[in-house]
């Protein structure tokens, strides 16, 4: 299937209330105006400069999030105009965006991002540090931030039970933070191309598909 037949069948079937991020990193523009032309508008890049490229190049109604992990030295590149950053995964990375958005006079959202899975090469803060940093409450005295929720990438494994496991700890997690950060806490980003069902059967509210809608990527561009 075209590009953008694959947004179109995807936005038919997602359920109300998941949001579809067309993961476009490695991707050239002339996909992602593919897909823009079918009518999607919230787009996932893990590259702060190639986003930032992007950006620059295709209409500005687009919503860019960053969904890979993110330097702190790379922040400002895209503090202007990033719509969620979905991997703030340290006290640290939340400080610089902290300082970047009110540097360019904006709030900038933000998943906190979960190892949940067994993979150790996975980023993202684990569950107990996570625990400690919420209830420490240093993220109130971020102005420049706005938490909307959580963000995973599941164990990489062809056992849907393992995954699901993964995906259920992860909405436990979301329930009970939601109750401290309040309504702005409302976002549950994971499950990928393989995994996507499973997770909106656990609970996500955003989904993260690249190769389903463009083809694998090429990493070596």
């Amino acid at each position: 299937m075209s590009i953008a037949a694959e947004i179109t069948r995807l936005q038919s079937e997602l359920p109300c209330g998941v949001t579809l991020v067309a993961v476009s990193k490695t991707h050239p523009i002339s996909a992602v105006a593919e897909a823009y032309d079918a009518g999607q508008r919230v787009f996932g890049e893990s590259r702060p400069q190639e986003m930032r490229a992007k950006w620059e190049a295709m209409p500005k109604d687009i919503e860019w999030q960053m969904i890979g992990h993110l330097q702190t030295n790379k922040v400002r590149m895209i503090a202007p105009f990033v719509s969620l950053i979905h991997s703030a995964d340290s006290a640290r990375l939340l400080r610089v965006i902290d300082a970047e958005a009110q540097r360019v006079g904006r709030v900038i959202d933000v998943l906190l991002e979960v190892h949940i899975s067994s993979d150790e090469s996975k980023e993202g803060w684990e569950p107990a540090e996570l625990d400690a940093y919420v209830e420490g409450g240093e993220w109130r005295e971020l102005s420049g931030v706005c938490v909307r929720g959580l963000m995973c990438v599941a164990t990489n494994t062809d056992d849907m039970t393992v995954v699901r496991d993964d995906f259920r700890r992860m909405k436990t997690l979301f329930d009970r933070y939601a109750e401290v950060f309040g309504a702005d806490f409302d976002t549950l980003s994971m499950g990928m191309s393989s995994d996507y069902t499973e997770a909106i059967e656990c609970g996500a509210t955003m989904v993260r598909i690249g190769s389903t809608i463009f083809g694998y990527r090429d990493y070596t561009k």
